[in-house]
């Protein structure tokens, strides 16, 4: 059956009016609330298809319809089309730069709370340290060396090297030279074995001293840390009735309160590098188990330097996702904004 103009408009006004009331909808008020001039046995015929199709649910005999999943998949489909031609670059920014970015990331997610009237979470930017951006030897003491790397994200790490015999300042720059020259901007992929063979012939007695500062810089840019999340607004839950029965309310707020578990959706969301930055989970989508009830609506803020983190806005599946879109497009383009310039 196919999917016509007519029935996308009836099917767009069945999930407008539900967002608004909460209550199943009628033909006699998609009738007056549509500009197509149908009679509402019209209606009732569209919508008989539109339930047949699966974007529609009638919960009770006479009653009313409610949007399914797959309506509310379409709804916002076709809403982040409109959204994406429709990007506006705001010139204002959230807060002045010199503020602490935890500061500015706690104070994002209570303004989206507050604006929403959602719960709301932004995690602290994740760091994609792939390549090496330079390599400092220094000489601690005559047993040890200092290796300071510097990767991706000017993320910086200290290792300790131990030497067997001392070495001059002229064999360190000597080293220096070689380890820069070699392996500045590359990933640690494309250091190859082979590369470390020839680094260490170029070395000559100091050559199992390049292995150990390429196993730091492994290591470095390897190191997990541990996520930061910052979440807002968990008892707005409670002003929607299909949230706040107790056990549903008390294992959101707990999901929302540990935040652990609100790492998964963080890594999928930063994992979907094909994402255009905004990305919706309606009910069974959603990753987290507490939240199938839920629809959830993240967006990817990307500060440079491979720093890039997740704001998410949890609410019920009725959401206003028109008002829910906007607000995740202006707080991240204006975290854009603040650290680009």
């Amino acid at each position: 059956m196919e999917l016509t103009d007519r029935k996308k408009k009836i099917l767009q006004a069945i999930i407008r009016n539900y967002l608004e009331t909460g209550e199943p909808v009628g033909s006699r008020t998609i009738s007056k609330y549509t500009d197509l001039n149908l009679s509402s046995a019209t209606i009732r015929n569209e919508m008989a298809d539109l339930e047949e199709m699966g974007y529609i649910l009638q919960p009770h005999t006479s009653a009313g319809r409610i949007p399914s999943d797959a309506g509310y998949r379409l709804y916002v489909d076709e809403l982040m089309l409109e959204k994406q031609k429709e990007v506006d670059e705001l010139k204002g920014e959230l807060l002045d730069k010199e503020e602490k970015l935890d500061h500015l990331l706690k104070q994002t997610a209570k303004l989206l709370a507050v604006n929403t009237n959602y719960a709301t979470m932004v995690s602290a930017p994740t760091i994609h340290r792939n390549k090496l951006k330079f390599i400092q030897l220094t000489k601690v003491n005559v047993e040890q060396l200092l290796a300071v790397i510097v990767v991706e994200g000017n993320v910086i790490k200290n290792s300790i090297i131990d030497i067997t015999q001392e070495m001059d300042d002229e064999t360190i720059l000597k080293l220096n030279i070689l380890l820069n020259t070699h392996l500045n901007g590359l990933s640690i992929e494309e250091i190859n074995l082979a590369m470390i063979t020839a680094l260490k012939q170029q070395a000559g007695i100091h050559g199992d001293l390049i292995g150990e500062v390429i196993d730091a810089v492994a290591s470095a840019i390897h190191e997990e840390e541990d996520l930061e999340i910052y979440t807002s607004g968990a008892n707005n839950i409670l002003k929607y009735p299909e949230l706040s029965d107790n056990h549903k309310a008390s294992e959101l707020i707990n999901t929302l309160e540990e935040k652990q578990v609100l790492g998964r959706l963080v890594q999928d969301t930063l994992a979907d590098e094909s994402s255009t930055g905004i990305q919706v989970y309606i009910g069974n989508e959603s990753p987290i188990t507490a939240m199938k009830d839920c629809s959830i609506v993240t967006a990817t803020y990307d500060l440079g330097e491979g720093m890039k983190g997740t704001i998410g806005i949890i609410g019920p599946k009725r959401m206003d996702y028109d008002k829910v879109v906007d607000n995740l497009k202006n707080v991240m383009n204006q975290l854009d904004s603040i650290y680009k310039k």
